[in-house]
């Protein structure tokens, strides 16, 4: 069991994502944007993976990514979009993220992305 943090401003796309994870067995967390991840984060509550939309108002998923990337190296980070040119900008942030999911997904897909991304952290970790 992997403890999850999903930001993510759509409701519905965020709660799809959350019953998801919770059904594959993990803790799941979810903020209504960047900042608000930013304060799930701040609680003392380390979390393995954050998956993150790219546009949200307030703080985008791109200054969130830099922020955890920094702040939280060892999470790892998983992003979706439904904007191409949003896709192209995360690719710059290779290093820092794990992929890019474009939207719609699956709930297989945004499933086999987050156990991907959880399985290549513990194998970065160790």
């Amino acid at each position: 069991m992997a403890r999850v943090l999903i930001a993510e401003d759509d409701q519905a796309v965020r709660e799809f994502v959350r019953r998801a994870l919770v059904h594959g067995g993990h803790d799941v967390a979810t903020a209504n944007d960047g900042l608000d991840a930013l304060h799930c984060l701040s609680e003392d509550v380390a979390f393995d993976l954050l998956i993150t939309d790219i546009v949200m108002p307030g703080m985008d998923g791109i200054a969130l990514a830099l922020k955890v990337s920094k702040d939280y190296p060892e999470t790892a980070i998983l992003m979706m979009t439904g904007f191409a040119a949003e896709r192209q900008r995360a690719h710059n942030l290779d290093e820092l993220i794990h992929e890019v999911i474009a939207k719609p997904f699956s709930l297989k897909q945004i499933c086999d992305a987050a156990e991907e991304a959880l399985s290549f952290r513990s194998r970065k970790l160790h």
